[in-house]
């Protein structure tokens, strides 16, 4: 077997090189993050933790961008941890940070205790629906961001073209293909390892199944309100663009969920 390449004269070198290695991909598109040591080092570097915990569930929020090298093995949990506690003087103030990680450390430990609890659910689904009443493959529409749902369409080609999505609007893509469009989570989750360049299959998977609510007490929703409150200017959240989100929670329980109203 020949020897990987491993030193280039510049980026785009090092693009056609990996092109060459594999030859059936049709899609010459790069993602605009960055592999390597070197980048990781200076994102690490460049972390605000405090900023994170005020902003995390913003779309422009203080996000770390950490993810992809914690999964590839470049950076470590601990380390971050470490790199994080440095930059502040009481570990109080960035209690949701650390928890952050510890959530993708007991992802990986649940995981390694039972290893099919990845891809079979864990519990029933708590929507009123037995797991026939779900789709068992991903619609082109959603594949494509092409639903008609104008934020839920941006989000996926946010996917699609940089492999990365901030981990809110995962939740809004995963609740939107599992309680809107009623298919299974396993479709979704197969669907973002496919192109996520942070795909971990614990933290994914497991994260799909807390939406789904076959590893939670209920189904996660959000409504078009919600998605305005935490949404930057470019993401389109008009009404008439995005008419299926736009009730209240109420609402969209009553119309998603219509066995559980008729529950004792």
């Amino acid at each position: 077997m020949n020897k990987l390449q491993k030193t280039f004269s510049d980026r785009n070198e090092l693009i056609d090189y990996v092109a060459t290695l594999s030859p059936w991909l049709t899609d010459r598109s790069v993602s605009h993050h960055r592999g390597g040591v070197e980048e990781a080092e200076i994102r690490l570097d460049n972390i605000d933790p405090e900023g994170y915990v005020r902003s995390r569930n913003f779309l422009n929020g203080k996000i770390t961008y950490l993810s992809p090298y914690i999964r590839h093995g470049i950076l470590t949990l601990d380390r971050v941890r470490k790199t994080a506690l440095s930059k502040i003087d009481k570990p109080a103030k960035i209690e949701k940070f650390i928890q952050e990680l510890a959530w993708r450390d007991f992802w990986q430990r649940k995981y390694y205790e039972d290893s099919n609890c990845i891809w079979f659910d864990i519990e029933p689904y708590k929507t009123g629906f037995s797991k026939d009443d779900y789709a068992d493959e991903l619609p082109d529409d959603i594949a494509h961001g092409e639903t008609g749902v104008a934020c839920i369409d941006q989000f996926i080609h946010t996917l699609l073209d940089s492999g990365y999505m901030h981990n809110h609007t995962r939740m809004y893509v995963a609740a939107y293909v599992i309680h809107w469009r009623q298919i299974k989570w396993q479709a979704g989750a197969r669907w973002f390892l496919h192109h996520l360049i942070d795909g971990d299959a614990a933290s994914n998977n497991l994260s799909w199944q807390w939406i789904a609510s076959t590893f939670s007490n209920k189904p996660y929703i959000f409504n078009l309100e919600n998605v305005r409150k935490y949404a930057n200017k470019e993401i389109n959240t008009c009404s008439h663009d995005n008419q299926v989100l736009d009730a209240s929670y109420e609402t969209l329980s009553k119309k998603l969920f219509p066995n559980m109203q008729s529950q004792p």
